[in-house]
């Protein structure tokens, strides 16, 4: 009898495995045609009802509307739920494009993104959810993050964010500018006031999972305190790691204090003896990425770090309040911009 039970488990998981899949499937076939159902009667509204110039005549007519489909086919049609639609077919006008998201998200994605006033912020959300495969409830930490805001590309001229977005989309080729962010979140490191450099490496190390959760998934570990030897004396990395899509080292310095100027050289001799001596034939160049607590902007610009394989990056252990946080990247981006608009005029 339990040679029979033992011959029997190996088809019995391979049934299960059916199973889950075919639900998934299901799943993911009934959400795609869900989000354009919604598509198509946002659209509708917009055309036949919101069209009318008379904006109150507008609002009764989806309150009755809501009203009607509620009374019909039960909870989900509120006048809210009805305005999603609407934004939904504002927000994408060419079905095409709904065809082409509703494989990949969900209309609980698609409602979160689709509450964004900018169209690259948009845009960032959507390719970024696409390759990371984020849950609605992921995607809706990164926003209240503002991982956008913080993510390099953010600073960068209009063109080249759509430029970059459009890259990704095609030929899902990840730039730098998308991966990097500044400043990085390690409030969950749970340290005290004080700490020093190998605390700090420590407590990332034990909280690894949670790093990477904030670096990107494309972020695989490699080695900690990587030792090289250069003309006999020793030299050791803080953080060694591989991106997948980047398809390359990232060698990562975590410093206590503000960003300063012999950082660079620091970098350059780790980042120049890991392209000679562990690079491989496919890989593209590594990167440096310094982990303070604070820089000195003209101290960057005048580095000319922007042109090298170098960046920098606040990182914050306790987060400041919200609001506060908002106005200072916000503000970040606005410097930025201006510094962006000065040279063109040059």
């Amino acid at each position: 009898m339990s040679r029979e039970i033992n011959n029997i488990q190996p088809i019995a998981a391979d049934i299960k495995k059916l199973i889950e899949q075919s639900r998934q499937n299901a799943a993911l076939a009934i959400n795609a045609e869900i989000t354009l159902l919604y598509w198509h009667i946002g659209k509708r509204i917009k055309t036949e009802i919101l069209g009318d110039e008379r904006a109150g005549y507008g609002k009764k007519l989806i309150s009755g509307l809501s009203e009607q489909l509620t009374q019909e086919y039960g909870k989900g049609w509120s006048k809210r739920h009805l305005h999603h639609c609407i934004r939904m077919a504002e927000i994408f006008p060419n079905i095409e494009i709904v065809h082409a998201l509703r494989s990949q998200l969900s209309w609980t994605h698609l409602r979160l993104i689709i509450s964004m006033e900018d169209g690259l912020k948009r845009g960032f959300y959507i390719e970024i959810c696409k390759i990371e495969k984020w849950s609605s409830r992921q995607l809706q930490d990164r926003i209240q993050s503002m991982l956008y805001e913080r993510t390099a590309i953010s600073r960068k001229p209009e063109q080249t964010i759509k430029n970059d977005l459009e890259q990704l989309k095609t030929e899902q080729k990840l730039s730098p500018e998308l991966v990097f962010r500044d400043p990085y979140f390690l409030d969950f490191l749970g340290l005290a006031d004080t700490y020093s450099e190998r605390d700090l490496e420590t407590s990332i190390l034990a909280e690894l999972q949670h790093f990477i959760i904030e670096m990107g998934s494309d972020f695989a570990f490699m080695a900690r305190q990587k030792r090289i030897t250069i003309d006999n004396r020793d030299y050791y990395i803080d953080l060694l790691f591989y991106h997948r899509r980047l398809k390359c080292l990232i060698a990562i310095d975590l410093k206590i204090g503000e960003f300063e100027a012999a950082y660079k050289g620091q970098m350059e001799l780790y980042l120049r003896y890991l392209e000679k001596y562990e690079q491989v034939e496919g890989e593209n160049t590594p990167i440096g990425l310094i982990l303070c607590t604070g820089k000195n902007e003209e101290h960057i610009e005048l580095l000319q770090l922007d042109k090298s394989n170098i960046r920098v990056a606040d990182y914050l252990t306790i987060l400041p309040p919200k609001k506060l946080l908002q106005e200072k990247l916000h503000k970040a981006i606005e410097i930025a911009q201006q510094k962006i608009r000065a040279k063109d005029h040059e």
